[in-house]
């Protein structure tokens, strides 16, 4: 079975994310979602696994697989490979999502944040954090 594949760090896992993902959910289209492999900094703050995990709490119950592939240079494909590859333009209030601001957020306290992510990431945010 084919499946539509998404890569990112995904740090954390928000709303933005989501509507991309649910572009090809919506359409019955199975995912894949590849999580790189990169070590914890400051801009990137959940390990590999704490972000598999976030990721498949957001989709429990769903046609979406979650893996780890190692860190990327870049995407390359040749002629003919067989698989589309496709843009995605979200709207504006969605595009504005900022990982970024709302790691921001939570280190600081304000609650504002649950705005941007999933119920059931805020859930696991809100564990990670405890």
């Amino acid at each position: 079975m084919k499946r539509a594949a998404f890569i990112g760090r995904w740090q954390p896992f928000h709303k933005g994310h989501e509507w991309l993902i649910r572009t090809k959910l919506t359409k019955e289209t199975p995912v894949l979602i590849m999580v790189r492999d990169i070590e914890p900094d400051e801009y990137n703050p959940y390990t590999t696994e704490e972000t598999v995990n976030m990721i498949t709490a957001a989709f429990a119950g769903e046609d979406v697989i979650v893996q780890i592939i190692p860190d990327i240079e870049s995407i390359n494909w040749g002629r003919g490979v067989g698989y589309e590859t496709n843009e995605h333009k979200p709207p504006e209030d969605i595009k504005r999502i900022s990982a970024t601001d709302i790691r921001s957020r939570v280190e600081s306290g304000d609650e504002s944040w649950k705005d941007f992510v999933n119920e059931k990431v805020a859930i696991w945010l809100e564990a990670y954090y405890g």
